[in-house]
Parts: structure tokens; C-alpha cells; sequence
């Protein structure tokens, strides 16, 4: 008999400043999806947050271009509804709920708000259905550079100097201040962003209203940051209660620093070195270092943790991202078929986690 397909839902787009990068990295899952194992739901979400599901031939327009991909504006309304144990995504004829459809698991390829920063995963949570990733904590502290680095620091983690602005008290941070604290050059970044999206590095006076500026436009914490000389190396997590990382790649923008437009927009950008040029006892402290940040921030699923490597053989800690791209030359599935596991195989494995979590969680009482 003929094994049943898991339905599996793939959520993508989103009301983030990363849709389009979200649109690349489905497009990628979804090629590398093994037909005799899922049946695949696409569900585009538009930038006004409105979910809608998509034809898998047509869901994309001008699919190879960063710039100017988007979503097809075809697609019947959706929306995902909490039905006690059945996983129901219902059609929405704007007056009234119509036919359901239930899913298995979802993978949510979503980057930036609304999507890796635990909103979505509160909501699929509600919903009971188990999901790809981070749960709600794991995400949300993830994305939040600012909580994310506090709880690292705690820990005895190494990471870079920080200082944490909000619009109602950045005139307590004048430029002299903030130069006597982290030194200069330094960062300017949304604490909620990813993709490089809104960070600016300012290296005199004059540079420092026009970044807060931008950065306060994306969120409304900011971030300023120790700017690290050092070699960028980044390596990937996988696994829930015991996980495993991946061999290292460094990275080598050839841009001022590694901007969104080094990453998506130019592709001479920057350089990647699969595996890594480091020493084995340079990777073994990475990996053991990327392992305990996982855990400090209470990740599951899946992380790409990004470490700078300085001349003195020390690594900082400057971020974990819980969702990582997964465009055909994105980091995080390049390392791991590096390290002897290919897409295919990697995505059954972070949905056989999303699964073996959700069994885990289901099992635990929810009253007296």
C-alpha cells in the first residue's frame, strides 16, 4: 500500500521588510521537497499580511530577480483557525468561512517580523499544529538583538559591546557618549530586523543622526554596537534536546560591511569559503560556542549562529538568526550539505523535529 503524503503547509512572503528575501527561500525549499513525501500547500502572505493560497506553478513573478520578485496577486483567501486537534486552514469568501483544508505541519519560511520574531509561532502554537523552527521564546529572543545579547552576556558569552536606544531616551546617548562607551567606528542597527536591513556604520559625527534616523524607521528599539576587526565565520545548528552543528564557512564582503545589497543585490558582493580556513581546534571551540548560545536562547529546530574570529584566536558571538535563508546559495543549506547532509534530506529532518516536538509538547498536562 502506497504510504500516505504529509500534508505540509508552506507559509511564505509576509508584512516584513524581508519578503522578498522569504519569496527566494521558499522557492528553493519548495524545489528541493520530495514529491513522494508531502503534498505541499503554498500560502503567500502579502505585505498587508493577508494569507493566500497559491498555485505552486504560477505563485511567483519575476522569480530571479531580488529587486523585483513578488507574489502573484492570484489566490483564494485563507486563514489558519484553532479547531481543538484538527490543523484546519479554511477558505474565507470574505463573508464567511467555506471549505477546509487540513494540514500536518507547516513550514514557515518567513523572514524578519511577523514571522521568525515568535508572532507566527504564538499563533500556529494556538492553532496546535506543529511547525518547522523555534518555538515562541526561541524566536522571539532570537530576533531581538538587544534581549539576545543581554542573555549572552549573562551566560559568560562573549559578544561585542552594545548600547540600547529607544526614541523617548536617545538624547541621553550624544555621539561622545556613545564613542567614550563602544569606541568608533561602530553600528547602528533596528534590534528587530534581519537581512542587514536598516544598519548603518558610522564613523564620525555627521554620519550618526541619518543612522538612528533609518534604523528608528524598522523598529522602535536600536542598537549600537562595538564595531569588531575580526573574520566573519558563521556555522548552523540542527536539532531540538541534542543538536548538532555544522563545519564553519567564512564570509568575506567586499562591501563596506555585509549590507543587504552585498547579500541580495550584487553579485560580486560577497565571498564565500566552504568550509571555513581555521584551524580543527579553532572549529571545535565554534561549534561548542554555537551550541551554547542555542541553548542559552532556547532555540529548537534550526539556528545559524555568526561569530567574529579575531587576530587572538577569541570568537564573539553577533548573532543567532532562527530562520535562516534558505536561497540555493544561502549559508545554512550549503553548510549543511558541506557537512554530508543535502537539502532534501536536511528539510525531512527539520520536519521530522517539528513533529517530534509537537508529540513532546501534546504529552504534557494542561490541567490540574
Amino acid at each position: 500500500m502506497e504510504a500516505k503524503k504529509i500534508r505540509l503547509g508552506i507559509l511564505f512572503g509576509g508584512k516584513s521588510a524581508e519578503h522578498e528575501i522569504s519569496l527566494l527561500s521558499a522557492k528553493n525549499v519548495i524545489a528541493h521537497l520530495d514529491r513522494d513525501k508531502y503534498e505541499i500547500i503554498l500560502i503567500g502572505i502579502d505585505k498587508k499580511g493577508q494569507w493566500h493560497l497559491r498555485d505552486r506553478a504560477s505563485f511567483l513573478l519575476h522569480a530571479e530577480c531580488v529587486s523585483k520578485i513578488q507574489l502573484h496577486d492570484a489566490g483564494h483567501s485563507v486563514a489558519l483557525v484553532p479547531q481543538g486537534n484538527r490543523k484546519e486552514l479554511m477558505s474565507y469568501s470574505g463573508k464567511e468561512f467555506q471549505e477546509a483544508l487540513c494540514l500536518d505541519v507547516i513550514f514557515p519560511v518567513l523572514h524578519g517580523t511577523c514571522g521568525e520574531d515568535g508572532t507566527m509561532q504564538g499563533l500556529l502554537k494556538l492553532a496546535n499544529i506543529p511547525f518547522v523552527g523555534a518555538g515562541v521564546l526561541g524566536s522571539a529572543v532570537g530576533m531581538d538583538k538587544d534581549v539576545m545579547k543581554r542573555l549572552l552576556r549573562d551566560a559568560k558569552i562573549p559578544v561585542a559591546r552594545f548600547l540600547t536606544l529607544h526614541a523617548y531616551n536617545q538624547a541621553q546617548f550624544p555621539f561622545e557618549k556613545v564613542v567614550d562607551e563602544i569606541g568608533l567606528p561602530f553600528f547602528v542597527k533596528p534590534a528587530n530586523a534581519g537581512s542587514s536591513v536598516g544598519i548603518a556604520k558610522v564613523k564620525a559625527k555627521e554620519d550618526f543622526a541619518a543612522a538612528l534616523k533609518e534604523a528608528f524607521q524598522y523598529d522602535r528599539k536600536v542598537l549600537l554596537e562595538e564595531y569588531i576587526q575580526g573574520r566573519e565565520i558563521e556555522c548552523c545548528v540542527l536539532g531540538n534536546d541534542h543538536p548538532r552543528v555544522s563545519l564553519p564557512a567564512e564570509v568575506i564582503p567586499h562591501h563596506e560591511f555585509y549590507s543587504y545589497e552585498a547579500k541580495y543585490l550584487d553579485a560580486q558582493g560577497a565571498t564565500y569559503h566552504i568550509p571555513a580556513a581555521i584551524s580543527p581546534e579553532e572549529i571545535a571551540k565554534m561549534q561548542s560556542l554555537a551550541i551554547e548560545t542555542y541553548r542559552v536562547l532556547c532555540c529548537e529546530g534550526m539556528a545559524r549562529v555568526d561569530f567574529f574570529l579575531k587576530a587572538d584566536g577569541t570568537f564573539l558571538v553577533n548573532e543567532i538568526n532562527t530562520l535562516p535563508g534558505f536561497r540555493e546559495l544561502s549559508v545554512y543549506p550549503k553548510l549543511w550539505e558541506a557537512s554530508g547532509l543535502p537539502c532534501p534530506a536536511l528539510l525531512d529532518s527539520l520536519i521530522t523535529l517539528a513533529f517530534e516536538r509537537h508529540a513532546k509538547e501534546s504529552a504534557l498536562k494542561t490541567t490540574f
